[in-house]
């Protein structure tokens, strides 16, 4: 490829025409031909290291001001930018996809999952980006960031449009809003499930978090909002007010445009009557995820596979034969005590997995989890106080420390614990699991808060193989994940 290939005429002034590499903002990753992107970030300027791009070899340099140096493309936004170019790159291949995104705290990895079973049961072969993994209908590749970077991002586009996906469901992070991963774009539809206490070492308010998550529905054709929520009434008022888009609004306490009522909770799932107002029908729904949390994650996505176009009723047909979503609520074993994995990493994560499961535990809740780290210290205490709130035995442990001191977040999280919880500390999550497995009697619930789908614990730079899946297999005998969809 060329570099006038994804350069307009109009963006060619004072550069020369040459073969390219790939796109990049990461000084390590560069080579010979390649395109430099200057980013302004938190601790290091790209600025102060183009000129050494250039003498590496770099075929030209993003910049957000006239350095005075050759090669040199100089936009407004380096960071919108570098989405531009990264799509062109890859041929503009989100125009050969529908898009879907979901925004919010929690709920995201389970509503674009449902979504995209839902979809390829319906004959739309769906592509998905996530959390959980990178989905390009006909590989999966591992998740680190929950929306991948600009360059990347495009490239999974690519693959899946070439592998023939028509739509693909993607979950939208705060962080990816607030950097301009992905711009230009126009969704179908766009999701919000609900925002609570979290990223705020990035964000610095709420008020900042939750405008990132806004940002979405400007580029959205519909928007599917959780009215329960505090934040998504805020939004939904405010998209009611500005217009220019379809609302949705979703609620299991009121009447409105998607509703859920006779809500049946129980351990292995949730059932419930959905009322569509438009269609002026009612379905029953049943998912094998408890908690009332999965009621709206399951109406969510139903509501928005029929803003894409399908009815509510081939919806919910699909979605009832979903076996659930791997690591969010998911039973690992099932004997004399059930093991179950969750993805739980927030309080209010915590909070509506806990609360979910607690009114079902015949023997004790022993809650296994840690706070991740460099992310958000001021939640850690918050997170003891919802674990000591449930759990009759709580198991701190390491949840990707990275560069902190596990120990230091483990008393952090402790430091918030209140009432008659026994509590233990173990570092080693490994040895936290073994622990755990080693107290529990008949009727026992073991909770693995925290890690759910991920297969790795995040240590200093490096991803360290850690299943849960597989430890509890080894540990108790007995795999329950054959079915999910993983």
């Amino acid at each position: 490829m060329r570099l006038f290939d994804i350069l307009p005429e109009n963006e060619r002034k004072g550069l020369k025409d040459c073969d390219i590499g790939i796109i990049t903002d990461d000084t390590r990753k560069l080579k010979p031909g390649d395109i430099f992107v200057a980013i302004t970030g938190r601790n290091f300027d790209g600025h102060s290291a183009c000129a050494e791009m250039l003498e590496k070899g770099a075929a030209a340099v993003v910049v957000s001001h006239d350095l005075g140096l050759p090669q040199q493309i100089v936009t407004g936004d380096t960071r919108k930018m570098y989405s531009i170019l990264s799509s062109r790159y890859f041929g503009e291949p989100t125009k050969q996809l529908k898009l879907i995104a979901a925004t919010g705290t929690n709920g995201k990895t389970t509503t674009v999952n449902l979504i995209k079973h839902i979809m390829n049961e319906c004959g739309h072969k769906c592509g998905c980006i996530g959390t959980a993994g990178y989905d390009v209908c006909g590989r999966t590749y591992e998740a680190h960031l929950t929306t991948p970077y600009q360059f990347d991002l495009y490239g999974y586009f690519r693959e899946m449009a070439d592998n023939g996906a028509e739509y693909c469901v993607m979950e939208a992070s705060s962080q990816a809003l607030s950097q301009s991963r992905f711009v230009n774009e126009r969704f179908v539809c766009g999701i919000f499930t609900n925002l609570t206490q979290d990223h705020l070492d990035w964000h610095g308010t709420m008020e900042n978090y939750y405008q990132a998550k806004k940002s979405l529905f400007d580029s959205c054709e519909t928007a599917v909002i959780n009215i329960d929520d505090k934040w998504g009434k805020r939004l939904y008022d405010e998209l009611s007010e500005k217009g220019g888009i379809k609302l949705i609004a979703l609620s299991i306490n009121d009447m409105t445009d998607i509703s859920a009522c006779r809500i049946s909770l129980r351990s292995g799932g949730v059932s419930y009557i959905l009322a569509d107002k438009a269609a002026e029908q009612a379905f029953n729904v049943s998912v094998p995820m408890p908690g009332e949390f999965n009621v709206m994650n399951s109406m969510g996505a139903a509501a928005a596979c029929e803003a894409a176009g399908l009815t509510m009723r081939e919806t919910v047909d699909a979605l009832n034969t979903s076996k659930g979503v791997c690591g969010r609520a998911e039973v690992l074993y099932d004997g004399d005590y059930t093991v179950i994995c969750d993805y739980a990493h927030t309080e209010d994560g915590l909070e509506k997995t806990l609360s979910s499961l607690k009114p079902f535990v015949k023997g004790r809740l022993i809650v296994v989890f840690g706070a991740a780290g460099e992310r958000d210290a001021g939640k850690r205490p918050g997170m003891g106080k919802c674990v000591s709130k449930y759990a009759d035995i709580a198991v701190i442990t390491s949840d990707n420390p990275r560069h902190e001191d596990p120990q230091k977040i483990i008393d952090e999280v402790k430091s918030g614990f209140e009432g008659g919880c026994e509590v233990h500390c173990r570092v080693d999550r490994l040895e936290a699991i073994k622990y755990a497995v080693s107290l529990a009697e008949k009727e026992d619930v073991i909770a693995l808060c925290g890690k759910g789908h991920e297969e790795y614990q995040a240590v200093g730079d490096d991803y360290l193989p850690f299943s849960e899946h597989s430890i509890i297999k080894e540990l108790c005998g007995n795999d329950r994940t054959e079915g999910q969809n993983r």
